[in-house]
């Protein structure tokens, strides 16, 4: 069986294929290279040989191997697609010395699937367009798909499994003080609903901390900046891994309006693993990650957002982070991971 620790013929070389946008794990934004790290690192704990393809870098405990030093989205000189067709190249290459190769990708890496002996799994982390779906269409059956969220499925996929991303829940801890600021925390970009929490703490008369990336800077100008007073309203732009736990653990609520449907949501697990509560409006996946009333509430407009502020302070904030521990522990994901290899494996 390959979740076995200690079986030695249960050992896999399995190859996990990183995007190289950002460094894994990221310094500051970047799910899928968290993805990556967070499912490399559990699977070199489980005893399997990984070879983690990502910028050169980055911090793993798996073999390292690397086309460009950087990421393109940290050093301007890199050209992202030359760097990605190379980066691509090497896996592809390589793949005789693999067992699986695991796509975190996207939908580029495909092209090369047919190519190889060795089976490709992809983690399929939502559609950007439903413009890529024809290449999803043209590999689906003869490589292996896996959903973050039922929600993200799409109707004319196959998929193997659906497993929701694991965390480091150890990570994140109770905060001894939380409740002084709602928060939001995600990419500064109008699916995400910036400026959706900064009403919601207006008309309750919180104050709100804004944290992440700024995605579209035109946005950002017109929506968020001129309400940022660094009082009722501060921008603290992104957080690393260090500043997470007292960030997230520190709020009364995260506020994940989002303007999308959310294929899953990093920023909600790990707010409910510091025993947060989260306030979301009901797009994608959020019913699959909130346990309503228990964790959090999802909701359908701004007036059951504003209600819901005063609703979560009846949460158990410790009971919220044992949810979030049971659902998004890191040893899930590898587990159902695993499974999905010994069947893709099984099939000869």
């Amino acid at each position: 069986m390959l979740v076995g620790v200690d079986a030695e013929a249960a050992c896999v070389r399995i190859a996990v294929l990183a995007p190289i946008a950002w460094r894994v794990p990221p310094r500051h934004y970047g799910p899928w290279e968290l993805f990556a790290s967070l499912l490399t690192e559990g699977l070199v704990a489980r005893g399997h040989d990984v070879t983690l393809f990502a910028t050169g870098d980055s911090r793993t405990a798996a073999k390292l191997s690397s086309v460009v030093p950087r990421g393109w989205s940290e050093d301007p000189g890199i050209e992202p697609k030359v760097a990605e067709c190379l980066h691509i190249a090497e896996v592809f290459e390589r793949a005789a010395e693999f067992d699986i190769i695991h796509n975190g990708f996207d939908f580029l890496p495909l092209a090369s699937s047919g190519l190889v002996e060795t089976p490709v799994v992809t983690t399929i982390h939502g559609f950007s367009s439903p413009r890529i779906l024809p290449v999803y269409e043209r590999y689906n059956g003869s490589t292996t798909y896996v959903a973050i969220s039922d929600a993200d499925r799409h109707p004319r996929l196959e998929y193997a499994a659906t497993i929701h991303h694991g965390i480091d829940t150890d990570a994140f801890a109770l905060h001894p003080s939380p409740g002084g600021y709602l928060l939001f925390f995600g990419r500064i970009h109008p699916d995400k609903g910036t400026a959706t929490a900064i009403d919601v703490a207006r008309r309750v008369g919180l104050p709100l901390v804004i944290a992440g990336i700024i995605q579209d800077q035109g946005y950002f100008d017109r929506a968020v900046a001129p309400h940022v007073d660094g009082d009722r309203v501060r921008f603290v732009g992104p957080i690393d891994a260090a500043q997470r736990s007292e960030v997230l653990g520190g709020a009364h609520a995260l506020l994940h309006l989002i303007d999308f449907d959310e294929p899953f949501g990093f920023s909600v697990a790990e707010a409910m693993a510091s025993g947060t509560p989260v306030i979301a409006f009901d797009r994608g996946s959020m019913r699959e990650l909130i346990e309503p009333g228990i964790a959090g509430f999802v909701v359908d407009d701004l007036e059951q957002a504003v209600a819901a502020v005063g609703q979560v302070r009846a949460l158990d904030r410790r009971v919220i982070r044992e949810h979030a521990c049971r659902r998004f522990g890191l040893g899930r994901m590898v587990d159902a991971y695993l499974a999905v290899y010994e069947q893709v494996l099984s099939r000869g």
